[in-house]
């Protein structure tokens, strides 16, 4: 019997706790061991993922425990019991204990092995660690360019090409102007924010076509995505045979170009480090046979990316002002603002090499 268990996470505004500990009795083996729930810790500031801690037979054991909506449930749901499966990466993934749907169906519940908390430190880069996140990342590329499942990744996942990019943008133009009197009070500095955003994303939707003509030309084969490679979502797993990474939190995962995945991954990192990670994975990811040799024209596709990652943003801050007077919603957006700066360059003017060649540089190549 696992004592306490009918206290977890009872300050947790979340619905579904009735079937969430029910779940987790039957994964710890509440009726044949002699446990105790020791305590919960929030692993976002969302509120929507738990560390849960318990003394089992005498030993610890934590579980993640995720609060998930429908869609995303399921998306992970099938990342962890098929698609990564399908093509042999099923232990690099997370691993799913047991699901636990609210009665109401608002949400699903997923309960998780606990992978701990080495993540990837992108300031003073463990090199051995980062390399072997970038090999993952290639192999999961790699395993899945053009695999047959891929139109069912997209069909429970996102579409992450040129359509995401133009969705996005025309979203939060939309987005944008319905922040308007009287359905939305502001300021004049407000206003000229909103107006502000709107002229850069008017301009981004003008670039659209030349945007989709690169990704054409350069963009590679379609794969599977993580389609949220945060640091976070890196970890570093000690096993029998050492430090193995996992790939957690696949609610963002889709179908696209791997410039879509290697953009979130490498703006994380400072740009005298990008080339390094770059030519990493451009050797893991031989197979592809993905060359980009223009680094305006590689530049272009990780800044699309980004960009596309920050129109869809700025949608949610506009919605929760209109439909919900959501006072925070232009602070927000301010921050929002400052997101574009960094985007661009996303390399120094230096074209890497082709796999298995030592480093070429060539200042001012196009």
């Amino acid at each position: 019997m696992i004592e306490a268990l009918g206290t977890a996470l009872c300050d947790s505004p979340q619905p579904g706790l009735t079937e969430l500990r029910s779940a987790l009795q039957e994964v710890l083996d509440g009726s044949s061991v002699t446990g105790r729930f020791t305590g919960a810790q929030a692993l976002k500031k969302t509120c929507n993922v738990y560390r849960l801690s318990f003394d089992i037979n005498g030993r610890p054991r934590t579980l993640v425990a995720k609060c998930l909506n429908l869609p995303r449930a399921q998306r992970n749901r099938l990342v962890a019991t098929r698609w990564l499966r399908a093509v042999g990466l099923g232990h690099r993934g997370p691993a799913l204990l047991a699901t636990a749907a609210e009665r109401g169906g608002e949400v699903i519940w997923h309960v998780y092995e606990d992978f701990g908390d080495r993540t990837l430190d992108t300031v003073a880069p463990d090199w051995s660690r980062v390399e072997a996140a970038i090999d993952l990342i290639a192999e999961l590329h790699v395993r899945f360019a053009e695999h047959p499942l891929l139109p069912e990744a997209r069909m429970f996942g996102k579409d992450m090409g040129m359509t995401y990019y133009l969705t996005n943008i025309r979203d939060a133009i939309r987005a944008l102007e319905s922040l308007r009197p009287p359905v939305v009070d502001g300021d004049a500095d407000q206003f000229a924010l909103r107006d502000r955003l709107l002229s850069r994303l008017a301009k981004l939707l003008d670039e659209a076509a030349d945007r989709a003509a690169v990704m054409a030309e350069a963009g590679g084969p379609e794969t599977l995505l993580h389609g949220d490679l945060w640091p976070k979502n890196i970890l570093s797993v000690p096993t029998r045979n050492g430090l193995q990474t996992r790939l957690i939190d696949w609610d963002a995962t889709g179908v696209g170009p791997v410039t879509y995945d290697l953009s979130t991954f490498l703006y994380r990192f400072a740009r005298h480090h990008r080339l390094r990670i770059l030519e990493r994975y451009q050797q893991a990811a031989e197979p592809l046979g993905w060359r980009v040799s223009s680094i305006a024209d590689l530049s272009l596709l990780l800044e699309t990316a980004e960009i596309s990652r920050i129109a869809n943003c700025l949608i949610w801050p506009c919605i929760e002002a209109v439909h919900a007077g959501a006072d925070w919603a232009f602070d927000s957006l301010a921050g929002m603002e400052t997101w574009f700066d960094p985007v661009e360059p996303a390399l120094t003017p230096q074209r890497f090499a082709p796999a298995g060649q030592g480093r070429v540089t060539t200042e001012g190549a196009t």
